[in-house]
């Protein structure tokens, strides 16, 4: 059972399925050429046997004596004398195999009831040349056509392999890659239809794009002059304070939009300097408090160590996984320094499964409000500086959002302090 699983699971490419497809076939081409040669061979020989008996038999009954032509022979079969008897055939032949070959024989009526008969023999040896030659020539056709067609198969499947990286690429949103184009095989047609859409589709993205910062844009004064007019209104009643909470959240989310808008469009340059990672969690931390006092969250130092980054970014992601993790996941929320990886860990049900298979989908939520911009921030902005964010639901429970730093040549801290931040 384990073997079939294993088997299964083996990736075959198409330079072995091309090699080995050909190399059956000339194997049964070889075996099927090996069982019907030698009977069309046979065949042959009673023909031209038969032919030769013809002949001399109407020498025969001319006058003239051919060489070879037997009358009434002592030694032929007697299943061919049966055969050319009264009411017989007309002139049969008859094969007669022994260890040192074949006799072909060709026989039919005289006159007075004789027998005349032809007989050819034909040496065992040429069968087995016959068979021997067949067998080198298919194995050498074989081993050949396989040569051949892994050859081909192998120069297909280097231009799927670079079709296939550049479609990843494509697919990782770099949509200026494009297949190579070389041909015009299926091959090459395929690869300008996917240029064709790429071409297209970035076209689409980059209008969508533009659309989107140009309305966060003209909103901009508007949203403005509300937060303003909003500061403005008299009393500290709940409809006056939804009014100035609901305009904050509109100026927030008009930010969050351009600040995609500018991710997207490559408007974002990282400045790094030298951070210690340790005292940035701490402040981020103490900032999602001010805004969230009742929030059980805290920084857990395993290894400090000091990292050139860009602290903005940096402190923006981390913002963002934090609030993430008190929004849609569930408290006490702690964010792990272990040397160059950030950890933010929460106790809630996890990540969806297709946020770990596919990251963060901007306009796509878990349900619990928002639009989905605040991961797909932190996914950009920790792509300018270079760093990696990974998704995990780990066997216990709750979900674990990982920063992983580029390398630098900064020198790491070696203290280690665990728990240096009680939970509120």
């Amino acid at each position: 059972m384990r073997v079939g699983t294993r088997l299964r699971g083996l990736r075959i490419g198409l330079r072995f399925k091309i090699g080995m497809t050909i190399a059956a076939t000339a194997a049964v081409s070889a075996t099927l050429t090996g069982r019907f040669v030698p009977g069309i061979v046979q065949d042959d020989r009673r023909d031209s046997v038969l032919a030769e008996y013809q002949e001399a038999a109407r020498h025969y009954r001319e006058g003239r004596v051919t060489a070879g032509l037997e009358v009434d022979p002592v030694k032929v079969p007697e299943d061919l004398r049966r055969a050319v008897g009264p009411g017989g055939a007309r002139s049969v032949t008859y094969l007669e195999a022994d260890a040192s070959g074949t006799t072909v024989w060709a026989a039919g009526p005289g006159e007075d009831g004789q027998l005349l008969a032809f007989r050819r023999h034909f040496p065992q040896t040429l069968f087995e040349d016959l068979e021997h030659a067949t067998r080198s020539a298919a194995v050498v056709g074989a081993l050949g056509a396989s040569i051949v067609g892994i050859g081909l198969a192998a120069a297909m499947a280097r231009r799927l392999r670079r079709s296939t990286r550049q479609v990843d690429r494509i697919k990782d949103g770099e949509l200026d890659a494009r297949l190579p184009q070389r041909g015009r095989d299926e091959i090459a047609q395929l690869s300008a239809a996917v240029n064709a859409m790429a071409q297209a589709l970035a076209a689409r993205i980059e209008t969508e794009r533009a659309v989107t910062a140009n309305i966060a844009h003209e909103l901009r004064t508007p949203i403005a002059g509300l937060l303003t007019a909003s500061s403005l209104l008299p009393g500290d009643d709940r409809p006056a304070e939804m009014v100035r909470e609901r305009a904050v959240r509109l100026r927030d989310l008009m930010e969050d939009v351009l600040e995609v808008a500018r991710i997207d469009n490559g408007g974002e340059r990282a400045e790094p300097r030298e951070v210690e990672l340790a005292a940035l969690a701490r402040r981020v931390v103490a900032g999602v408090r001010a805004d969230r006092p009742q929030a059980a969250v805290a920084v857990e130092v395993i290894h400090d160590t000091v990292r050139e980054t860009d602290p903005r970014r940096l402190d923006r992601v981390l913002t963002n996984l934090v609030t993430n993790a008190l929004r849609h996941g569930a408290e006490p929320v702690v964010v792990e320094v272990d040397g160059p990886e950030l950890r933010v860990r929460d106790h809630g049900p996890g990540f969806p499964p297709e946020l770990i298979a596919h990251g963060p989908q901007r306009f796509r939520t878990g349900g619990n409000g928002g639009l989905g911009l605040g991961l797909a921030i932190a996914t950009g902005q920790a792509g300018v500086i270079g760093a990696r964010l990974r998704w995990h639901n780990p066997p216990e429970g709750g979900a674990v959002a990982t920063i992983t730093l580029p390398p630098t040549p900064a020198a790491e801290a070696s203290q280690t302090v665990r728990g240096d931040a009680p939970f509120h």
